[in-house]
């Protein structure tokens, strides 16, 4: 990484990352993200139809008391940077999902499982708007098709006709199609932004949807990798 050029973006380092995955990792319970998870939806909120504020998608996250003052703005200082480092890595093309590690019989592998399932808790911040865009103009869901398809792949979400699991070929490919599948979502939004009427009933009802009932198991990953 050419760290001498002022343009490039700020993104964490290796220690911060495993500084932050440990953190994550210690102060978890069933269900809750990692590492994987927390870039998947800090991913989907950068390229979002709105701005999503941190005390919104923070709770997503942490779940219990920081131990102390110093703990806790650090813990604060790394999302920070994790989230603003997203967007600017998407300018230069250089951004790179963080991804899981499951480990199989013929060695580990990478597993996308933790990633889309921030992805998706990222959509749930804002159904209402997301859902209704998806199902008026189809070329959005086109446009999420990689993602889709490794979500439906890793159990994140059903679908409504029978699918067939992607193949090893199959499911690299959509990993490497990440990086530009949210390139063309933030795109999209800008060129199709919400009405405001849109957002002002959001605001009115809360998320923009209906209570979902009980949240479905969460797919957790093994060791995250950048």
């Amino acid at each position: 990484m050419n760290t001498t050029n002022p343009d490039w973006p700020s993104s964490l380092t290796d220690e911060e990352l495993d500084e932050l995955d440990r953190y994550l990792r210690a102060h978890s319970g069933d269900g809750d993200l990692l590492l994987d998870g927390v870039h998947g939806m800090l991913s989907a909120l950068t390229v979002g139809p709105v701005k999503v504020l941190p005390e919104e998608w923070l709770p997503e996250v942490l779940h219990e008391p920081f131990a102390d003052e110093d703990e806790g703005n650090r813990v604060l200082a790394l999302l920070a940077k994790l989230n603003d480092s997203i967007g600017a890595e998407l300018e230069v093309d250089a951004y790179e999902p963080i991804l899981g590690e499951i480990d199989t019989e013929t060695g580990p592998v990478l597993s996308a499982a933790g990633w889309c399932e921030g992805f998706s808790r990222a959509i749930d911040l804002r159904a209402g708007l997301w859902e209704k865009r998806l199902a008026d103009d189809s070329s959005l869901m086109e446009l999420l098709g990689p993602i889709m398809a490794l979500a439906v792949d890793e159990g994140i979400l059903s679908a409504e006709a029978e699918f067939e699991k992607l193949s090893d070929e199959e499911y690299d490919e959509c990993l490497a199609q990440l990086p530009a599948v949210l390139v063309a979502v933030a795109q999209y939004w800008e060129q199709h932004p919400v009405p405001q009427e849109e957002i002002d009933a959001l605001a009115r009802t809360g998320h923009g949807g209906d209570d979902p009932g009980p949240a479905p198991p969460r797919h957790r990953s093994g060791h995250w990798l950048h």
